[in-house]
């Protein structure tokens, strides 16, 4: 058989492996290394078996995912996600859906130290949704918003999503944590939009919340001000350039200890539980890569990257109708595959396309990101909306879906104007060179 059929047939037997339920990361090492011996010697196959484990967990780059890791951990463990909340809760709940917006504002907040939308999306739903349902807030509107802004998780900075990426295509994690931080704050701003249009065309569905006096705004600041300062330190200090992603992973999970830790909020215990948990998604992060850069070295040298660009570079297409398509497909797989599963499979093949297509690398990252975000609020899989089903129980999945209906027109408009105007991701990465 040709590479590109063992490819094929490779890819094939891979999506078999995960239907059966069979881990992300053992499916992609098996064909990987399998793949790779029938195509180049069994003593290769072996060899990458031996090499790239070393080089994954020795990477000094990958080492930032972990370090932001047990930033989010420790700030789950510590209550800081609920001084977020009602630090957003203080400055906007009085406006229409201002307990919604105030939701959102805290999962951009939150996202700046979570790196995970799931964790985003449940930490805030259990933090605003008993509030909304004591205000006789509509369901649709409370969950959704939550749903939607949950996503926000894997765009702003730090987002594992991007640390991955960025490992993946050797791009630089610090350019792709400054292009998320405009899109991110953008798509923030969109859901906010979207709910004040909502409840404005019918109040009913997110009552005002009580108003704050300004003493008690700032006063808000006592609790939540730390925690966004030590945001604003680190993306700023990746922006100026005074530290690198890892530097600012130290700096973030150091600030998140220390703060509680002054604060008496912090215990021996939660601290252990914090490490506990961050090494197991460490684990479970490094053992996926692995797979995939196994499965990196197959695809390669089937030479379906090559063949698919090669085709897709001789139809009579623009580039930027072809990455309409890539991004279509990326919706379609959302609807069966979860974030992390899509970017591990796809980037050996559209990675490659999008460059020779003159597509900036850096961009790339960001819309794809954006575009894992819509999918994970789009049925049937949909993982934001389940997490909040887990949270809020009581609520229909059909109804959270219907609630994320208008998010989902705010986020097409949001991925229109970042394929029209790419200089809005690329705006800060460009600043600083």
């Amino acid at each position: 058989m040709s590479p590109i059929i063992v490819g094929i047939v490779g890819l094939i037997i891979l999506f078999a492996l995960l239907a059966i339920g069979l881990p992300i990361s053992v499916g992609m090492a098996l064909v990987g290394f399998a793949g790779y011996w029938y195509l180049v010697s069994f003593g290769a196959g072996f060899s990458i078996m031996s090499i790239v484990p070393f080089d994954a967990v020795f990477n000094y780059t990958i080492a930032t995912l972990p370090l932001f890791l047990i930033m989010a951990q420790v700030t789950f463990v510590t209550g800081i996600s609920k001084d977020l909340y009602n630090l957003a809760n203080k400055w906007l709940g009085h406006f229409p859906g201002g307990i919604a917006m105030a939701s959102v504002g805290a999962c951009a907040g939150f996202a700046a130290v979570s790196a995970s939308s799931l964790a985003t999306a449940a930490t805030m739903g259990l933090v605003a949704l008993p509030e909304m349902k004591r205000l006789k807030y509509d369901p649709m509107l409370s969950t959704g918003a939550i749903a939607a802004g949950g996503t926000i998780g894997i765009l702003i900075p730090p987002s594992g999503m991007l640390i991955i990426y960025g490992v993946l295509t050797e791009q630089s994690i610090g350019k792709l944590f400054m292009a998320g931080i405009i899109p991110g704050i953008m798509e923030a701003l969109f859901y906010i939009i979207t709910i004040y249009i909502l409840c404005s065309w019918n109040p009913t569905l997110g009552p005002r919340g009580p108003r704050s006096t300004w003493r008690e705004k700032f006063a808000a600041f006592k609790n939540g001000g730390e925690i966004l300062g030590l945001i604003i330190l680190v993306l700023g200090g990746l922006i100026i350039g005074w530290f690198t992603p890892t530097e600012a992973g130290a700096i973030g999970a150091f600030g998140a200890i220390l703060f509680p830790l002054l604060r008496k909020r912090l215990t021996w215990k939660k601290l252990a539980e914090s490490f506990l948990q961050a090494m197991k998604t460490t684990g479970m992060i490094y053992g996926i890569l692995i797979g995939a850069f196994v499965f990196n070295y197959f695809i390669a040298v089937s030479q379906i990257p090559t063949a698919l660009a090669d085709y897709i570079g001789a139809l009579p297409l623009s580039p930027l109708v072809i990455m309409i398509v890539i991004l279509a497909v990326y919706l379609v797989l959302g609807c069966f595959l979860d974030a992390a599963a899509m970017i591990f499979l796809t980037i050996p093949v559209f990675f490659p396309l999008a460059v020779k297509l003159g597509f900036n690398p850096i961009w790339f990252g960001i819309i794809l990101t954006r575009v894992m975000e819509m999918a994970m609020i789009t049925p049937p899989i949909g993982m934001s909306v389940y997490v909040i089903a887990g949270v809020a129980p009581e609520v229909e999945m059909s109804t959270i879906f219907k609630g994320i209906f208008p998010f989902l027109i705010a986020d097409i408009v949001h991925v229109s104007l970042l394929l029209f105007f790419p200089a809005m991701a690329l705006f800060l990465p460009n600043l600083v060179g």
